[in-house]
């Protein structure tokens, strides 16, 4: 019965594969097709690893309970990356001081918690309401004035930024670590797997932010004019988008996921410092490329991936390769597929 599973299930991979990286093989024209499509390609890998495991005799309990934390880890990215994928989306831009703003929602939420006595929910809405008035002000501040500039002034700009808040941060924080307040301690029990109560919150979290931006961006109007200036910008302010404000709405929504991801981080791993958003900013970064940048399912899905890997990788290999296996990652998906899993292959006329 097992050999025959397993047959089944990397036929049924392998088809899959074939499928998504062929360039006139499209499983569906649409984005969150497609993402469902990525998400059941993923299932299947872990099936397909899980019965390898087996065929070894591997603790498979294990391997499960670290794909769950692989899950609640990429989620994180994933809200990260919904942040850059937008911006680059409107304005053609790289953010890189997107991790930044993950930072200051991190310490947003610390000083809520410690300082102001608030309950978590309150504090994540506090951070989340920082980090978005900071993106905001970044994006006023820095990228505004450079909007007809050449692309390399802007790209320039935003790693001058990334530093700039990085610095900015250690003298307002200090560079010593503080101590995230522990918010979450219990267990829940699913079968034999036991979950953390602090990563269950994380991926509940994520999922409702996930399914309030779908339908702000699908069915509002502010969402529906983001899209309008994402596809057409200057027929966007023809017909009456305000495309400044729209933009700086997109700064805002963006900022806000990626201040409730620092308060997400801080309450499974508490040391919070400065510089904590320079690797999970990139990670991010990777993850909405792999996911098809400009595609919001695709960011979800490349942070998903990015997760669950470092995790088993972590587990199995070493933890010394866990951030060597994202940037492998973005080398093998720029060689097979450069427009991302959900993205297409845009030809433009000369």
């Amino acid at each position: 019965m097992l050999p025959a599973l397993g047959f089944i299930i990397c036929a049924i991979f392998l088809a899959m594969i074939w499928a998504l990286f062929k360039n006139k093989k499209r499983i569906s024209s649409s984005p969150i097709g497609r993402f469902f499509f990525g998400f059941l390609l993923i299932i299947l890998s872990i099936g397909a690893v899980n019965y390898f495991l087996v065929g070894i005799n591997a603790n498979r309990l294990y391997f499960w309970q670290q794909t769950i934390y692989g899950v609640s880890l990429g989620s994180v990215y994933a809200l990260i990356a919904l942040g850059y994928t937008m911006v680059y989306g409107i304005i053609r831009l790289i953010n890189f001081a997107h991790g930044e703003i993950y930072m200051i929602g991190a310490y947003a939420g610390f000083f809520a918690v410690a300082s102001l006595g608030l309950p978590f929910f309150l504090a994540l809405m506090f951070a989340m309401l920082t980090s978005a008035l900071a993106g905001v002000l970044v994006e006023r501040i820095a990228y505004k004035p450079l909007r007809k500039a050449p692309r390399l002034a802007v790209l320039i700009t935003a790693i001058g930024m990334s530093l700039l808040l990085q610095n900015v941060g250690q003298k307002v924080f200090g560079s010593i670590p503080r101590s995230f307040p522990r918010q979450f301690t219990g267990l829940y029990r699913i079968g034999e797997l036991n979950i953390d109560q602090s990563r269950a919150i994380i991926f509940v979290i994520t999922f409702l932010l996930m399914l309030i931006l779908q339908y702000f961006v699908v069915y509002t109007k502010p969402g529906k004019a983001m899209r309008a200036v994402s596809q057409e910008r200057d027929a966007a302010q023809l017909v009456g988008v305000n495309v400044d404000r729209t933009i700086a709405l997109t700064f805002f929504v963006g900022s806000l996921l990626a201040g409730a991801a620092g308060i997400l981080v801080a309450i499974v791993f508490p040391q919070i410092r400065p510089t904590m958003g320079l690797m999970p900013g990139l990670k991010a970064f990777v993850a909405a490329v792999i996911g098809g940048i400009g595609i919001i399912p695709g960011a979800v899905l490349g942070g998903l991936i990015i997760g669950v890997s470092e995790n088993l990788v972590t587990a199995y290999v070493s933890s010394s390769w866990r951030d060597a296996i994202a940037f492998g990652l973005l080398i093998l998906i720029l060689l097979l597929k450069p427009s991302g899993i959900l993205g297409r292959n845009v030809k433009e006329k000369v």
